[in-house]
């Protein structure tokens, strides 16, 4: 496990995501950067970040996003109708993620990624 990459769903613009990557670098802990709103996440890599966070997708949209609150807001969704939802508009994914192995975090605050350490 600790030979294990590390990889974080990361938004540049993102403050927590940033700090979760500095964290890292202080460590000299080499990371592996997925910038997801470039390359989105599957469904399926989507249901296995799910499955290492130990959460619900409802747990990992942000609500505070322009989309959330045009399309999202007030209605109640099911698991799969959220996964859709984030596989259709990745900027509702919560970041940072951060997963190494068969364990995943998210970074908020930023210094829950060390718990994978």
């Amino acid at each position: 496990m600790n030979d294990a990459p590390i990889r974080i769903y990361h938004n540049n613009r993102c403050s927590k995501s940033r700090a979760a990557c500095q964290l890292f670098a202080e460590r000299g802990v080499d990371v592996e950067l997925v910038e997801y709103l470039k390359t989105p996440p599957t469904l399926e890599e989507l249901r296995q970040l799910l499955r290492k966070l130990g959460m619900p997708p409802a747990a990992i949209v942000r609500r505070g996003e322009a989309i959330f609150k045009e399309r999202y807001a007030g209605r109640s969704l099911t698991d799969d109708e959220w996964l859709e939802a984030l596989a259709t508009h990745p900027i509702l994914i919560e970041r940072p993620i951060v997963v190494r192995g068969d364990r995943a975090v998210l970074g908020r605050p930023p210094e829950r990624a060390l718990d994978l350490l």
